[in-house]
């Protein structure tokens, strides 16, 4: 099995990953409140990933 270049939809899904992940740098400087909303982001950046897995 080789694997497969990336492509423009694979490098959209790492940008937003990476920007969900940024979001999560600066808790401390971020109401307790707002953490929820942040790793809410994260957890769907990473299904948004992983369900495209086998799709491709």
């Amino acid at each position: 099995m080789h694997p497969q270049a990336p492509t423009a939809g694979d490098e959209a899904l790492t940008d937003a990953l990476a920007d969900a992940l940024a979001g999560t740098e600066s808790l401390d400087h971020v109401p307790l409140a707002d953490h929820v909303a942040r790793f809410d982001t994260v957890h769907t950046a990473l299904n948004d990933a992983l369900s495209r897995i086998d799709t491709d």
